[in-house]
């Protein structure tokens, strides 16, 4: 069961980067880099490459959680997946972006935290 709850984390962790890794892609700007550059360009090459790095960690992620699935029901672990995915978003927010928070948000986090807790010691084994 532990290793079902580490391919969740884990999945949690790659769905957190894969939200950032949204910010980078843009489809109009691999439109654009084709059209004003050689294909095998360094321009196009790195709007390529944000939507590689964009695929492979939604995959990473799928991959991740279809594996804790095998153990963990698909209700805990969804929800699970979802609140440990937006916990880390925050954390990334407030210790590497410094984006202020204030003690409501980090309550409401800390309210989470027990949620997810209480939903790994009551799921059935």
């Amino acid at each position: 069961m532990f290793k079902a709850w580490a391919f969740l984390l884990i999945a949690a962790g790659f769905e957190a980067a894969w939200t950032y890794s949204l910010k980078k892609v843009s489809l109009n700007s691999i439109k654009f880099a084709i059209s004003e550059n050689p294909f095998f360009s360094v321009p196009v090459g790195k709007e390529i490459g944000y939507l590689l790095i964009y695929l492979g960690l939604g995959g990473a992620n799928i991959f991740f959680l279809s594996l804790s699935l095998k153990s963990i029901p698909l209700t805990v672990a969804i929800a699970s997946w979802t609140a440990i995915s937006l916990v880390f978003i925050k954390f990334f927010d407030v210790f590497i972006l410094k984006t202020p928070t204030n003690n409501l948000e980090i309550f409401f986090l800390t309210l989470i935290i027990v949620g997810i807790v209480g939903l790994k010691f009551s799921s059935p084994n």
